[in-house]
């Protein structure tokens, strides 16, 4: 069996800036639109939920990499909110299929566009223009990376 080669020192100094910056960046643009009376966890199973007619629990969990009853805890929490709704699954009615209501689609929406409004700003006020062309030629590359 052989082995892969050994990364270059630019491909691992690569590495470590871009992780680097990206957990500082989602860090940053989460806080732009950081909702004071949702969790993390919550705004998250939200956005997931977004666009679907409707998932079950166990699905969400899965996604999210969370154990079963933490999802349902926080499903709790949404639908006690009226951002989220449950419904009989057609396919197997022991299930419950979980969707967001018009509210909860209204606040997936305006946070995704406060996170748009927050990095659209930072990209205007700090970066020249010749800079923001590099920034869409970087992530061309780096979306690269993301497939298989």
């Amino acid at each position: 069996m052989s082995e892969s080669p050994r990364p270059s020192a630019s491909a691992v100094q690569a590495s470590h800036q871009v992780r680097a910056v990206i957990s500082r960046l989602r860090r940053r643009i989460l806080n732009a639109s950081e909702v004071e009376d949702l969790t993390l966890g919550q705004a998250s199973a939200l956005a997931r939920l977004s666009g679907k007619d409707g998932v079950t629990v166990s699905d969400l969990a899965s996604v999210e990499g969370v154990r079963h009853q933490s999802m349902t805890a926080t499903v709790n929490a949404l639908a006690a909110r009226s951002l989220v709704r449950r419904s009989p699954d057609p396919d197997d009615g022991r299930r419950q299929l979980v969707a967001l209501t018009a509210e909860g689609r209204r606040r997936v929406e305006e946070g995704r566009q406060a996170r748009t409004e927050w990095l659209a700003a930072r990209l205007q006020e700090r970066c020249t223009e010749e800079e923001r062309r590099t920034v869409i030629a970087a992530m061309t590359v780096l979306e690269r990376l993301t497939h298989d």
